[in-house]
């Protein structure tokens, strides 16, 4: 590791929670320099949702690139992207009855958050833009501004500006309706709060510590935007491409957001962003907004390949039956083990337990990492155990995995309370 801690800035992060070389992965399994195996949990932060080198992806890249097949293309015209075009068009929108046009940003995703901000703001002619509680948007200024974690901000940034915050679904408990909130602030002109350009909203809040809007809250959100004349900006970037069971995590609430940053696993591992928009917000002029990797035609022949799992609902159906397993198992953990005190939730694919104590979850991650599983935390604390896996993984690994995850508990709780005994004898 030594070459990393002498040339790699101190900002890496990943490398300190997993302490390994990697070298090779196939699905949901990672190998170290040294031959150690490990059960990936994490899935590139929601990048893999297709797994590490899905072998019909990589033979199509391998076919693509043997063809002599055009690798850098900026915006301009290529086989690559009207073949990804057709595909999204086809199998997404088309059965959604959806008809946003398509971006390209930067490679990120806080590439599409940008674009999809300053859009907005372009054609509202506001400035301000609301965020919720916990929202997590990307590190890039204009996206921090609405990210909530105050880790990731300092004050000599300058990033507060133009951007507010307000109470996600459940901030204040069930039983307050935090859409009545934000209605009465956007009412009262003396609120503080100006008439924003957009309100922009993960569904399900991945880096926040997995909280899960309810469907009543989305659709109510979305009213508010229509009555208030607001442009409702979906980030669907680690939430979409299947991982709460349906393509867009927006499809159980059943609305209609004006914008959607698309990015992580619709280049199945490759870099790519997008930004949906409906078409009367397409007010760019040519060339406005551009960025040198904007069509990057790999990842245009990988996401081809991907959304061929689109096809039947045969792949969506597997999310979900594979996301009740998840459920039932880690309640059954976390009913197993009521020292832990923890909270489960999460829809389809992706899940968190969250426990009373913040240090918990870290202590949990490393052991678990030591018994070859990866798996990382989320939370403004670090405090939730976020369960982030590969939508193609296969039942046995993931029975493997979660038998891991409880031991590593049980290791964790077994070490605290040999603390605790030490210091009272």
């Amino acid at each position: 590791m030594r070459i990393f801690e002498e040339m790699e800035s101190e900002v890496r992060g990943y490398i300190r929670s997993f302490p390994a070389v990697f070298d090779t992965a196939r699905g949901s399994e990672m190998f170290d320099e040294r031959g150690n195996r490990y059960i990936d949990f994490f899935a590139g932060a929601g990048t893999l949702n297709y797994g590490h080198n899905n072998p019909a992806i990589s033979q199509a890249l391998i076919d693509y690139l043997q063809n002599d097949g055009i690798v850098h293309g900026l915006d301009k015209a290529t086989v690559a992207k009207k073949v990804f075009l057709q595909k999204l068009a086809d199998t997404i929108f088309a059965p959604r009855n959806l008809e946003y046009k398509v971006q390209f940003t930067g490679p990120t995703g806080t590439n599409a958050v940008e674009t999809a901000l300053k859009l907005a703001r372009m054609v509202k002619q506001r400035s301000n833009v609301i965020a919720f509680t916990n929202a997590y948007h990307g590190l890039s200024m204009g996206s921090l501004a609405i990210t909530g974690n105050s880790f990731y901000r300092d004050e000599s940034y300058g990033v507060r500006h133009n951007s507010a915050f307000v109470p996600y679904d459940g901030y204040f408990g069930q039983d307050v309706n935090t859409i009545d909130y934000l209605r009465r602030f956007l009412m009262d002109q003396s609120s503080g709060i100006d008439l924003p350009a957009a309100i922009i909203v993960e569904t399900v809040q991945g880096e926040g510590g997995i909280h899960v809007a309810s469907d009543a809250w989305l659709r109510e959100l979305e009213s508010l935007c229509r009555e208030f004349d607001i442009l409702l900006v979906l980030d669907d970037i680690q939430m979409g491409n299947g991982r709460t069971g349906t393509f867009f995590s927006f499809e159980r609430a059943g609305i209609t957001p004006d914008m959607v940053t698309v990015s992580k696993s619709i280049g199945a591992g490759l870099p790519l962003s997008l930004l949906l928009m409906r078409p009367e917000l397409d007010q760019w002029k040519p060339g406005e907004h551009t960025g040198t990797f904007r069509g990057n035609n790999l990842a245009f022949v990988a996401a081809t390949k991907a959304l061929e799992y689109w096809d039947t609902p045969d792949f969506a159906e597997g999310v979900r039956h594979k996301g009740e397993i998840f459920r039932e198992s880690l309640q059954a953990i976390v009913d197993k083990h009521p020292a832990i005190n923890g909270e489960l939730r999460g829809v389809g694919m992706v899940w968190g337990i969250e426990f009373a104590d913040p240090g918990f979850a870290g202590a949990v991650s490393e052991e678990a990492f030591k018994q070859g599983l990866v798996i990382e935390t989320a939370g403004a604390n670090g405090q939730v155990l976020k369960f982030l896996p590969a939508l193609t993984m296969d039942e046995a690994i993931i029975t493997e995995g979660l038998a891991i995850i409880e031991k590593s508990i049980e290791a964790v709780l077994e070490k605290r309370k040999s603390l605790r005994a030490g210091s009272l004898s």
